[in-house]
């Protein structure tokens, strides 16, 4: 189905650019701030995914259809293409399916529409963007046996991917492909993705120089994307708990990036700024501490939840200090926050249910400590928590079976027998002459700070979205359909299409330094973004 209602018309000869297999529209939005213009013709088979590039795009003729039904000549009205973008889908390339068979074998020969385009509508120039994988694209093995479904064949790899690329280059096509990396370009991902390049004009092939990184902008960092004023509740009032690995993911990364942290990374609680995200680091004073019974400090986080790690491979953490993980099209970003307090020196236990002792005007001297360990067995065993209130598991030889995931009382018995430890609700061990008993503290500007609760959220749409380079001002929430009303959006189907959209900054720039036309126009994108 054509929606030419929202299009907006040029002259009958003037070139146009089309963007194939358009999604949300990542890559419509890259070519805006390339070119200065709209896209002209946007084709995708999904009516919600038209309906968010609709309402972002409006003057882009929507073409809604299987990609293979469309014609090419229709859909461009006879006129000449500038460029023609593709980014076919990439569900049976990607490495993340392992060595999973193949369902669905024409979703993975969706990009053999290219050489059709080329041979019909002859596009100066084309890019496409994929996975990695997409380079070893190559023949299929024979059902055989119990399996019902065919699977990559390991002896012929790349043979398809070279078969593609010698079909543009017959039909006068000069091709070339690179591996570029989005927070490289200013999009604040580490997603790596596979650009290919053809043109017929005779000219040279131009691939853009990274403007972020080393010697250049810094990177854009996770804790930009983040809203920090959105709550981030405690782990320990679940209603479910949260998985082993999530635990030992969480334990980590609070080791890490707060216990073990050099300059952790501030939220200061009450005193955001304008956009929700006012941050600060150790560099800075730190801010008034109020006498209000509240949390004053957070030290942030991040963890990726639902990938496996290898054998050997520590839990997943990056921290915030660079670009967020690669953006999929499920929830597998959670952010992680250590709540602080000022701790006053010469702390100790007490039974919750006796009265507290006497409260001075220095401020919040009485705190809650949430204690809770999670063990970190080796790879090849499974992690469980243990509740505090039980005693802990055999402490072996090998040391580190105990992670801390929030603040515990530990008796210390120095450096070669490690921390083991104990119910806060118990007796206090002997005392000896040297100091044994402690609390987990984290110290900031020299000043000592306990643990005083974890929380741990999913990240939002407009997080991760803000992570794939998108700018505020685009429209998540709801689309339009092709009758002109507005339908709304699910959180799951917007990690969906963020997951699966382009991130404008690399696709910017490649279509920049491959531009047909004379004018390229640097400051649309500043100013969009």
């Amino acid at each position: 189905m054509i929606a030419r209602a929202t299009h907006n018309p040029t002259g009958l000869y003037e070139p146009i650019t089309v963007d194939l297999f358009a999604g949300g529209g990542g890559a419509s939005l890259g070519i805006e701030w390339a070119t200065g213009r709209a896209v002209d013709v946007a084709v995708n088979h999904d009516p919600a995914a038209v309906a968010m590039h609709r309402v972002n795009h409006p003057h882009t003729l929507h073409v809604c259809q299987d990609v293979f039904d469309v014609d090419p000549i229709e859909a461009t009205g006879g006129r000449p293409v500038n460029h023609l973008h593709v980014s076919p889908d990439c569900t049976y390339h990607s490495k993340a399916r392992g060595g999973k068979p193949i369902r669905d074998k024409r979703r993975r020969d969706l990009a053999w529409v290219v050489p059709r385009w080329a041979a019909a509508v002859r596009p100066t120039v084309i890019t496409l963007e994929n996975v990695e994988e997409f380079a070893k694209w190559g023949p299929l093995t024979r059902k055989r046996g119990r399996d019902k479904h065919p699977r990559p064949c390991r002896h012929r790899k790349a043979k398809t991917f070279d078969q593609f690329c010698d079909q543009l280059r017959g039909l006068g096509y000069n091709v070339e492909h690179r591996e570029l990396r989005a927070c490289d370009y200013g999009s604040p991902t580490i997603r790596k993705r596979l650009f290919l390049v053809a043109r017929c004009d005779g000219r040279p092939i131009v691939w853009p120089e990274p403007t972020h990184g080393p010697g250049l902008l810094p990177w854009p960092t996770a804790a930009e994307c983040i809203d920090f004023t959105i709550p981030c509740p405690s782990i320990f009032e679940r209603k479910r708990p949260l998985a082993d690995n999530t635990l030992k993911r969480i334990a980590n990364g609070i080791k890490r990036h707060v216990i073990d942290a050099q300059e952790p990374f501030i939220v200061r609680i009450g005193q955001t700024g304008g956009n929700g995200r006012y941050t600060n680091s150790t560099h800075d004073p730190l801010t008034t501490i109020t006498t209000k019974a509240e949390h004053c400090l957070v030290v942030p986080t991040m963890i990726q939840s639902g990938y496996g790690e290898r054998p050997g491979q520590a839990p997943r953490v990056p921290g915030l200090h660079k670009p967020m993980g690669t953006i999929v099209g499920t929830q597998k970003h959670a952010l992680v926050a250590a709540f602080l307090a000022r701790h006053f020196g010469g702390m100790t236990a007490r039974d919750i249910g006796k009265p507290l002792p006497t409260t001075t005007t220095r401020g919040t001297q009485n705190q809650l400590v949430a204690a809770h360990l999670t063990h970190l067995y080796g790879s090849n065993k499974k992690a469980g928590a243990g509740d505090p209130r039980q005693p802990m598991k055999t402490v072996s030889a090998g040391g580190n079976h105990a992670g801390l995931v929030a603040a515990l009382l530990a008796p210390y018995y120095g450096s070669g027998s490690g921390k083991t430890g104990r119910d806060l609700r118990d007796p206090s061990p002997t005392v000896t002459t040297n100091d044994r008993l402690s609390l987990i503290t984290v110290h900031l500007d020299g000043e000592p700070y306990i643990i005083t609760d974890i929380g741990m959220r999913m990240l939002q749409p407009r997080e991760l979205f803000r992570a794939q380079g998108f700018p505020d001002a685009y429209e998540i929430e709801y689309g339009i359909d092709a009758d002109g009303c507005r339908i709304r959006f699910t959180k799951t189907k917007q990690v969906q299409f963020c997951g699966n959209s382009v991130p404008p900054h690399p696709a910017a720039a490649l279509v920049r330094a491959n531009s047909v036309e004379s004018e390229q126009p640097a400051e649309l994108e500043e100013a969009c973004a």
